[in-house]
């Protein structure tokens, strides 16, 4: 997209003058970058740096997507938010730090987030898109705009302690994320990192490599990660550049696509395990169950249920049910038979992931009367026990 250069007033003139100072930037490079205009997708820990660095930079209109509000536990890793903003959304609450950094910027919100009846249109309002989001539904919904757009889009993940940084660009011959991964991960086999964690510092460093690419392209200087993929362990502090060449066979941008259009049932899918059926199977046992229903099998004076905690120690020692029977999800199968096959077994983690994969373990074990309590303990706290700590 071509727009028009604005003239830097004085004011910029003195704020972005460190910019100026660089012989790639200089103020023609300064007018780009006030004429541009960026979507960052998620306002959460790759979002935080990447928009708060583009902000500064004084790209000229920025756009945020994000549905969620925020909560007290992406405080330590999504910097754009304070303790005072929590149960606000998070657009509001970015676009208050954002403009309190620099007026100068015009900010374009966008509350209900990327769906698959905006994705297209909204990308193309847009000069490029920083992808700044944490599920495999959004991250493939723009992949598939970002190319139905002709808009390069600037990839982030994290994971633990591993972030990955690249540009998929296929207007200009580039690949796409579908050339790295053609389909999402199956139900249940890629956690979270409400499952699993993920170290807050990563996030600022992914982050600010993503709005580095944004502006080297928005410049046209350097030599962007187009056509590959930056790898970082933090633990061990290592950089890995690999070669990510165009899939011909890539179902999106490759010779012979099959995916022309954005069709909204493709984007149906979690890191979650699959959804249980409405109804019990062959044992009359629900293979999941919810926190009301687990609460009223626990209080029912039976003492034919027993709550099996399989989160990590750690977890357990932020919160926990009371009654419960900790084994960690990685020491069942070492435990089994600790595990009593005349109850019900109740399987409760951190958000039901890791419970309904215990759940079928234990099933294919040959324990007859196993379910997971969805939503896990988070969903308790909400629900039953709203005094309980959350994380």
């Amino acid at each position: 997209m071509s727009h028009t250069l604005p003239e830097l007033s004085p004011e910029a003139l003195s704020r972005y003058s460190r910019h100026i100072l660089l012989d790639e930037v200089g103020v023609a490079g300064q007018r780009k970058l006030s004429a541009a205009r960026v979507l960052v997708v998620g306002a959460g820990g790759l979002g935080s740096p990447a928009a708060l660095y583009l902000a500064a930079a004084g790209v000229g209109v920025l756009g945020l997507a994000d549905h969620d509000q925020v909560e007290e536990h992406n405080l330590q890793r999504q910097i754009i938010h304070d303790t005072a903003m929590v149960g606000r959304p998070k657009v509001e609450s970015a676009a208050r730090r954002l403009a309190a950094l620099n007026p100068q910027v015009q900010f374009r919100l966008h509350g209900g987030g990327v769906t698959p009846a905006n994705a297209v249109k909204l990308f193309s309002g847009y000069d490029l898109v920083v992808d700044g989001s944490d599920n495999f539904p959004t991250r493939f919904l723009n992949t598939d705009a970002a190319f139905l757009a002709k808009r390069p889009l600037v990839y982030g993940s994290i994971f633990k302690f591993e972030g990955q940084v690249a540009v998929f660009d296929p207007a200009a011959g580039g690949p796409c994320y579908r050339c790295l991964f053609p389909e999402p991960p199956p139900p249940g086999s890629a956690p979270n990192c409400g499952e699993t964690g993920v170290l807050g510092a990563l996030c600022g460093v992914i982050g600010s490599l993503q709005a580095i690419e944004a502006i080297k392209y928005l410049l046209g200087i350097g030599e962007s990660l187009r056509s590959r993929l930056l790898v970082v362990d933090a633990l061990t502090m290592r950089f890995r550049t690999l070669n990510l060449p165009r899939n011909p066979s890539c179902p999106l941008c490759g010779d012979h696509p099959r995916i022309r259009r954005i069709d909204p049932a493709a984007y149906v899918f979690s890191c979650a395990a699959p959804a249980a059926p409405p109804g019990p199977d062959s044992t009359g046992i629900p293979i999941e169950v919810s926190v009301e229903e687990a609460r009223r099998l626990l209080n029912a004076g039976t003492d034919s249920a027993f709550l099996l905690d399989v989160r990590e120690s750690v977890e357990v020692e932020i919160c926990r049910v009371i009654g419960s029977r900790h084994i960690s999800m990685q020491e069942v199968a070492a435990r089994i038979d600790e595990l009593p096959r005349d109850h019900q077994i109740l399987v409760l983690c951190h958000h039901g992931s890791r419970s309904r994969q215990v759940t079928d373990f234990l099933r294919a074990q040959g324990f007859p009367a196993v379910s997971s309590v969805a939503g896990g303990i988070a969903a308790w706290a909400e629900r039953i026990d709203p005094a309980m700590r959350r994380y």
